[in-house]
């Protein structure tokens, strides 16, 4: 039996919480998000940013400056939020730190602050949120990985184990909330047009070759080619999608 809706990708009557909102893939999600009809949220560090971006949107998107390591101050974010916009149904994990430097110079510490920043933090806003949309049986959580998820990456030994571990939680929790009505899903992202991807190539020319000569689409996607797997995803047209991870990446994880 077929479910009649008007609109299977709409996002009407959702409200997304986006870390890391205020710029690059953050960004493009929100943008996405907002023209299928949701409310968005941007969370980060830089209130300045968070706002020149929610202006950019209009009147569907809200600011709130937060730094994902401070776990101890999620539920009175989450206690914020709410209280301004409403219940959140969608949460996506795109705040992130990258470290590119050799596993050997790699400080534990540097190590330390780049699983906290996406593993920990991440796991803490879904940890505050979870409950929320258990009890409403409805909700999307999001994680947004990389292609250092996939396959060796070499001088991003932190943030391959970082983006990596997403895999597993993303799945776990899958298991767990389910049947709850909450779906969790992962993209990863291949070589997207940002600021990180920028600094990644700044003086590497030939990494910049190798990664176009494995790209069987030749070139780099947009943050609006993430922004709309992700609207595909938490949209009701994805509704028996669970636990899956989404390459958005032109071909390059099955490219050779």
């Amino acid at each position: 039996m077929f479910l009649v809706m008007a609109n299977p990708f709409s996002l009407e009557g959702e409200t997304a919480l986006i870390t890391g909102g205020g710029s690059g893939l953050g960004f493009g999600i929100a943008e996405c998000f907002v023209r299928a009809g949701a409310r968005v949220v941007l969370v980060g560090r830089r209130t300045g940013v968070l706002e020149a971006a929610a202006k950019v949107l209009g009147k569907a998107a809200d600011f709130e400056a937060y730094d994902v390591t401070k776990h101890d101050q999620v539920d009175t974010l989450i206690k914020r939020v709410t209280g301004r916009v409403g219940p959140i149904s969608i949460l996506v994990n795109n705040a992130g730190i990258h470290l590119k430097k050799s596993a050997i110079e790699t400080t534990p510490d540097e190590f330390n602050a780049v699983l906290q920043t996406h593993v920990v933090g991440s796991f803490s806003l879904a940890r505050a949120i979870l409950p929320g949309m258990i009890e409403r049986q409805h909700g999307n959580i999001l994680f947004m990985a990389s292609m250092a998820s996939l396959f060796g990456i070499p001088l991003v030994a932190a943030y391959a184990a970082a983006k990596s571990a997403y895999l597993g939680l993303a799945r776990s929790l899958a298991t767990e909330v389910s049947r709850s009505g909450v779906r969790v899903n992962v993209i990863a992202p291949g070589w997207i047009e940002s600021d990180m991807m920028q600094k990644t190539l700044k003086g590497d020319p030939e990494r910049a070759r190798k990664i176009l000569s494995r790209t069987p689409m030749h070139g780099y996607g947009t943050p609006e080619d993430v922004g709309l797997a992700a609207t595909f995803l938490c949209s009701p047209a994805a509704r028996f999608v669970t636990g899956v991870v989404l390459p958005v990446d032109g071909g390059v994880s099955i490219g050779f």
